[in-house]
């Protein structure tokens, strides 16, 4: 990463930190002279004259300094709380509070400099793929950066903005959170010019409590947008129209759904094995992706597109050739014959309950296969969640159910008495899943799996991949 460059004395100004450490010279001059080109959090992709920024995770940062100097660092951050940084270190040294808070700082100064537009997209659902189809559409036109994979976190979203070349027209950023004030944050870092809410849905029930809250947490997004800026929104959604009436100086908005009321209404949405097509007024459109929830998404992208000027044309070309993140019913068909469907990025009530009404109407298979793992963070009512997804399950349409996980056990118990013996199994270890999986499956099946991220659900995708 080489976007941004700055003297040490201007980094001390910008992150509010005092050089120290062996490689400083005294020499206000010197000072003036040293300059870092980008910066990485990394010390095994160190480039040479990046500033290293040694963040404390699960790994302490601190730790990894040697390495990052050995790998070209031309100066690093020091967290207060830690010991002096090594002595036989001939580079400067930036002494802050706390480094995340100093990479924030930088991120802010950094986005204030360039010209760019920002597209901040949030959402319980959706982000990734809509951040993708704007990205798409956009480039038909204008230069334009987006996240790259899902760096959409307190540490993800500052190093995006630092990503941004100095002649990007538009950044498209997508903004995660999990708890409250996070979106709000990340907001106040990335200034968008447009907002985009894609959903409101169930993931952290368990530390944000209702939907209502959720809305609320979303709806931060708004804190840090230009003046001038404009919200585009889940018009389906009541808790949204709710929250945004309440606002003392509501923004400008754009609505889309499904709804009479909302501006961008799709019609006569249409799926295959193909993708989807849909309708806005008189305009048709398609898009290369399994499931018709993506025409709501699609929705989004194309109010974002207007409202920056893209010509019709070049938006449905965009969206024809959209190519998404991966793990989001991404289809491949493995050297053994059968198709995996790995939609593992993670999953929600409400994503599981899509990716069942896609995979349901997918044809041309002998059998199906449902291989789903534990949806996390969703709070007291957890396991009746998982319960309400075994009674979706129908064996007229899946063959076999597998789950993986304790609270998904609650899926198999509850399907079970709905499928033939022996259809239906359960396992806490990921190896078990796997042998019965290959155990089942014959050449022609279709298999979807799908899971929350900390099960890591795409090895057993991998695993089936190489059989």
């Amino acid at each position: 990463m080489r976007t941004i460059r700055l003297t040490i004395k201007e980094l001390e100004k910008i992150v509010r930190g005092t050089c120290v450490g062996a490689g400083v010279s005294g020499d206000a001059g010197q000072d003036e002279q040293t300059v870092v080109s980008g910066v990485s959090i990394d010390s095994r992709t160190i480039v040479s004259g990046n500033l290293f920024i040694p963040l404390v995770r699960v790994k302490d940062g601190h730790d990894f300094t040697r390495e990052a100097i050995r790998g070209g660092a031309a100066a690093a951050l020091w967290q207060a709380d830690h010991a002096d940084p090594p002595e036989e270190a001939d580079i400067p040294f930036i002494r802050v509070e706390c480094c995340l808070t100093a990479l924030q700082r930088l991120a802010s100064h950094y986005r204030d400099t360039l010209p760019v537009k920002v597209i901040g997209i949030t959402g319980s659902n959706g982000k990734t793929t809509t951040k993708d189809m704007i990205d798409s559409i956009l480039r038909t036109t204008y230069k334009v950066h987006k996240t790259k994979g899902n760096l959409n976190s307190q540490i993800g979203v500052p190093l995006t903005l630092l990503d941004i070349a100095p002649d990007a027209e538009y950044a498209v950023i997508e903004m995660g959170m999990s708890e409250r004030g996070q979106i709000e944050k990340l907001s106040q870092l990335a200034k968008p010019d447009i907002a985009v809410i894609t959903m409101i849905g169930m993931s952290h029930l368990s530390t944000l409590g209702s939907r209502e809250q959720i809305a609320a947490a979303k709806l931060e997004i708004v804190s840090g947008m230009k003046e001038d800026g404009v919200l585009v929104w889940d018009g389906d959604e009541p808790l949204l129209a709710k929250g945004l009436e309440a606002m003392p100086h509501p923004p400008r908005t754009v609505s889309f759904g499904m709804s009479e009321p909302c501006r961008y209404r799709a019609s006569s949405v249409e799926a295959d094995d193909g993708g989807v097509s849909f309708r806005l007024q008189a305009d048709q459109y398609r898009i290369p992706m399994l499931g018709k929830h993506n025409a709501l998404n699609a929705l989004a992208a194309i109010a974002v597109a207007e409202w920056v000027g893209v010509p019709g044309e070049r938006i449905r070309i965009g969206l024809e050739r959209v190519s998404v993140t991966g793990m989001r019913m991404e289809v491949t068909r493995a050297p053994a014959g059968y198709t995996v469907i790995n939609d593992a990025w993670n999953a929600s009530p409400v994503s599981v309950k899509a990716a069942l009404d896609t995979f349901a109407g997918l044809q041309g298979f002998a059998g199906k296969l449902l291989v789903i793992g534990d949806m996390r963070e969703l709070g007291a009512d957890e396991r009746e969640y998982h319960r309400d997804v075994g009674r979706m399950l129908d064996p007229d349409t899946i063959r076999y159910v597998i789950t993986l996980g304790e609270l998904a056990e609650d899926i198999a118990s509850e399907a079970a008495p709905h499928f033939p013996a022996g259809h239906v199994h359960a396992f806490l270890e990921r190896d078990e899943a796997l042998r019965c999986i290959l155990s089942v499956i014959t050449p022609s099946d279709a298999v979807l799996v799908k899971g929350s991220r900390g099960l890591e659900m795409e090895q057993i995708v991998f695993a089936l991949l190489q059989a």
